[in-house]
């Protein structure tokens, strides 16, 4: 049995990821929720945000936080000219295959891309506050942990916000929940659905630079995280937001948990036996629904 202080390190180091897993897992969910498209190549552009992190930091002398500046508005550009010059041309009776296959595309080419650019050297940010800790009743808490957390509470928050309280959240929850119904009243689906793919791509800038502070990077890492990222998603309820930072959430515990009796990675394995079991007895998420409609 594990003692109280190992077993409340697991459980506070479970929330901090949990809440990393929520933002990086956002993206997805609104790509699925606005055209029905699986985004593959996410992945690839939260490990390119990454890079660009490591690359402002050892070559400009940026912290990685302040970069943020110039990739997020970045990202949410690449993610509206995606969605334009590529997604929209897919037929709709094809589109979930075809995106697939056009997304998987995508993130060779980028993983391609930082090979070429970054070698396949593995990479580390070294920052002032990298190996700061601060105690809290017993437990050791890392600083770059913490502010990846934030990071993910702040943009989780601005997105909730965006979508509850703006003209264009009101048009992207419409879009999401009936996109002919939304079309019929008047809302420019194509415009909104490029401003949403821009939205969760921007999602990536942030996640990929909270991934960056605390996590050696090399260009084929998404592979890594594909597969996670998606048991989130379907667990939480494909095209609820909510849904998937409630899954993120226990996954995330679930896992730190885990760690004690198996180690780092057989715990991992959480996801897919979530995803399994999501399949198998509530194929609609476990965590969809209600938590759906008060967004």
């Amino acid at each position: 049995m594990p003692s109280g202080a190992l077993l409340f390190q697991s459980i506070i180091l479970g929330l901090l990821l949990g809440g990393l897993y929520a933002l990086l897992a956002a993206g997805l969910t609104l790509y699925f929720g606005i055209m029905r498209v699986v985004m593959i190549a996410h992945s690839a552009f939260l490990i390119l945000a990454a890079y660009l992190a490591w690359w402002s930091h050892t070559r400009l002398g940026i912290d990685p936080l302040l970069s943020m500046i110039a990739t997020v508005p970045l990202f949410f550009a690449c993610g509206v000219l995606l969605q334009r010059l590529l997604l929209a041309r897919l037929r709709p009776a094809t589109l979930t295959m075809m995106s697939v296959l056009l997304t998987f595309s995508i993130a060779v080419v980028v993983e391609g891309l930082l090979g070429y650019l970054f070698t396949g050297t593995q990479r580390r940010i070294q920052l002032d506050y990298s190996s700061a800790s601060f105690g809290i009743f017993g437990a050791r808490v890392a600083v770059v942990k913490l502010i990846a957390f934030a990071l993910a509470a702040v943009a989780l928050l601005t997105l909730y916000l965006l979508m509850k309280k703006t003209t264009f959240g009101w048009a992207l929850r419409a879009t999401i929940q009936h996109r002919d119904a939304a079309r019929l009243v008047g809302i420019e689906t194509e415009r909104v659905a490029g401003y949403g793919f821009g939205l969760g791509l921007a999602t990536a800038a942030v996640g990929g630079t909270a991934l960056a502070l605390d996590t050696t990077i090399y260009p084929s890492l998404h592979w890594h995280w594909i597969g996670p990222l998606m048991a989130i998603i379907v667990v939480g309820g494909l095209g609820s937001v909510p849904g998937a930072a409630m899954a993120a959430m226990v996954l995330g515990m679930l896992q730190s948990l885990l760690q004690i009796p198996l180690g780092t990675t057989w715990a991992q394995t959480i996801f897919y036996l979530a995803l399994f079991a999501t399949l198998a007895f509530r194929p609609q998420g476990f965590f969809g629904g209600r938590l759906a409609q008060r967004f």
